[in-house]
């Protein structure tokens, strides 16, 4: 069993060939991210190592580009008549790991 820890759009993610990552947008060239990795099990070997890691590839390609789901910020001060309200839909992508090597 081959699985990575990569770095994802500010988090880290558990990913092994075929699964599907949620992340912040990225650009992709030619639909193709890569992802560094931050940890990687290759059976009973796990490889921590930052040289080595420089050395893992982990490949993706771009499923699709959305929205996440709207966050409303409410602001609100007692007694002074102050209320302000405001929404935010985070940009993300999801990927579709392809390849660990």
């Amino acid at each position: 069993m081959v699985y990575a820890v990569v770095r994802a759009g500010g988090r880290q993610e558990k990913v092994e060939v075929g699964s599907l990552v949620t992340m912040d947008r990225v650009k992709a060239t030619n639909g193709k991210v890569e992802l560094p990795a931050v940890l990687l099990v290759d059976g009973e070997r796990v490889t921590t190592d930052s040289k080595a890691l420089a050395k893992v590839k982990v490949t993706a390609e771009v499923v699709e580009d959305l929205r996440g789901p709207k966050t409303i910020i409410q602001k609100y001060k007692n007694k002074t008549g102050y209320k302000k309200r405001q929404g935010h839909r985070q940009d993300l992508t999801r990927v579709k790991v392809t390849e660990i090597k």
